[in-house]
């Protein structure tokens, strides 16, 4: 199972993904977690950029890719080849989303370019947590640019996910988070997954 979170910032990803780990080890599912930009040793380092650092959407955009198509073949693709489980936070529809939506960057070159640097691999299943923007912004806890972008851009981010679930009904899996505290979260959750146990 390859499984992706998404949602914009505060939504509460890394703490669900946390919990659902710990259950997982709990069932004995072999699994990894990790995390886009990011996740191997190459693509921290374009992290620390891309999250930092103003520039051209198009470099921005190319920096992502980058750090995917390395953290993909280092990475991702090796554990699914293990028939491991692979959890992880943001994937190609966080491009889409941030820099097609918000950034305004063409769509149909995002998705080839998603394209190129995950072999065409798409996710088994994504759960997009959903919350309130203003919510999201007053408890994100991770500095960065993204932000600092302010509110109209989240709503521009948030528009790019809900019209990507409703483009793919049988991968996304929304969660509405606002006012459930994270045991709840997880419990919504592990009831999906647990189709595939």
């Amino acid at each position: 199972m390859f499984i992706t979170f998404e949602g914009t910032e505060g939504c509460g990803k890394s703490t669900l993904i946390q919990n659902l780990s710990h259950k997982l080890k709990e069932l004995k599912v072999p699994h990894i977690v990790t995390r886009e930009p990011g996740g191997s040793t190459v693509a921290e380092s374009i992290r620390a950029v891309i999250l930092h650092q103003e520039m051209d959407p198009l470099t921005e955009l190319f920096l992502y890719e980058a750090a995917r198509a390395e953290h993909f073949k280092t990475v991702v693709e090796p554990a699914l080849k293990k028939k491991q489980w692979v959890l992880c936070d943001r994937f190609t529809d966080s491009t889409i989303a941030y820099q097609g939506f918000a950034r305004g960057l063409p769509l149909p070159m995002i998705e080839k370019l998603n394209q190129m640097a995950t072999e065409k691999t798409k996710p088994h299943l994504t759960f997009f947590l959903d919350l309130p923007v203003e919510i999201g912004l007053s408890r994100a806890s991770d500095p960065n640019k993204f932000e600092k972008a302010g509110i109209d851009f989240q709503k521009k981010v948030r528009k790019g996910f809900v019209t990507l679930s409703k483009q793919n009904p049988k991968r996304f899996r929304t969660l509405k988070v606002q006012n459930k505290n994270p045991a709840e979260v997880c419990t919504s959750a592990m009831k999906i997954l647990k189709a595939y146990l």
